[in-house]
């Protein structure tokens, strides 16, 4: 994590040395002998190296505006210096969790020795350097420990990062349980599953099993090929672009990841959801290697089916304990269903 000066508010020839990784003059400013690595603030809100060429830009995040012109610039430049209001730390996850595996790299401006903390581990990742104010040693120093903390905490856990996989698992059914009763999601599709696809949904994202579709024939109900019977209104659903959301949230149009027992995965836009009071069995699963386990609130339906590795579809109303199960193991914790690379558990 980076320390940078700010000394945009600071008369150039009056500004002593401090130990900046960057500082951040005003456009057309003098470059002192002991600063290094110069960059410029513009009144457009560019931010140019000595060189004069745009590296980055500067965005106050004090509303929901602010952040959205933010995470606009992901992606398109090097550097995204924040300015915060009233609300510090959910704007900056929010950026923190956007910009991972950008190559954006975010700078939130500290004002008091109590907001360095939350910015260096926001999400626990934290942003990747904080713009600090001239002439206040004990900011400094506290920031330079946090520094500290930071680069151990990232070292101890480098070797825990995984990238998140796209294998099938198998997990192993521990209980099979009363759900009570509550709100059931079915999606309805715009296009046609196959015998063998659904989609993976769990109470935890890191855990999450293959909920069949309505696809096989029955005596007593004609089969629905374009729907999952999904669950309750809490649970993740993987969407197509590899992020999570709510079943809860949501809405006609959104492209959602449907995956078959081999892993191969497909999107599909979702063209209807039906919210209606069901009763409900709670399964609950562990994946026997990692350890992970999860559960999920499925309706009480014979219908409704998930998917062994044996490539069998047992109805929910017939699922055992000791049971396998197909699923999904996820490596990383979810912020507003986007991969963050922290840790989380969920049971």
């Amino acid at each position: 994590m980076e320390l940078w000066l700010d000394a945009t508010g600071e008369n150039g020839g009056l500004l002593h040395p401090h130990p900046a990784d960057r500082v951040l003059l005003v456009e057309g400013d003098d470059i002192l002998d002991w600063i290094e690595s110069p960059l410029f603030a513009c009144e457009d809100g560019r931010i140019l190296d000595s060189s004069t060429a745009p590296v980055g830009v500067h965005v106050d995040i004090g509303d929901a505006e602010g952040q959205e012109a933010a995470k606009s610039m992901i992606g398109l430049v090097s550097w995204v210096v924040l300015t915060t209001g009233d609300w510090q730390m959910i704007p900056l996850e929010n950026l923190v969790a956007s910009a991972q595996g950008s190559g954006t790299r975010l700078i939130a401006r500290i004002d008091t020795q109590q907001s360095l903390r939350g910015a260096a581990f926001a999400l626990e990742t934290g942003v990747d350097g904080l713009l600090l104010p001239a002439e206040q040693p004990e900011i400094w120093a506290d920031a330079q420990i946090i520094a500290a903390e930071r680069l151990a905490t990232q070292s101890e856990g480098d070797d825990g990062i995984l990238e998140e996989g796209g294998d099938i698992v198998s997990f192993d059914v521990q209980s099979v349980e009363d759900g009570g009763v509550g709100d059931r999601v079915c999606v309805d599709l715009t296009s046609i599953l196959e015998v063998g696809e659904g989609f993976l949904i769990g109470s935890a994202a890191n855990a999450m099993v293959l909920v069949h579709g309505e696809t096989l024939e029955s005596e007593f109900v004609p089969p629905r090929p374009f729907r999952v019977n999904a669950g309750a209104v809490h649970a993740y659903i993987l969407m197509e672009d590899g992020s999570t959301k709510y079943l809860s949230e949501l809405v006609a149009g959104d492209s959602v990841a449907v995956c078959n027992s081999t892993g191969i995965v497909r999107s599909a836009i979702i063209g209807r959801m039906k919210i209606e009071s069901r009763p409900f069995l709670l399964i609950r699963y562990i994946h026997s290697e990692s350890g992970k386990n999860g559960q999920i609130f499925l309706q009480q339906a014979e219908t409704v089916r998930l998917i062994s590795p044996l490539g069998d579809m047992p109805s929910v109303t017939s699922v055992e304990v000791g049971d396998s199960l197909l699923g999904f193991i996820g490596t990383s914790a979810r912020h507003i269903g986007q991969n963050v690379l922290s840790m989380a558990e969920e049971h």
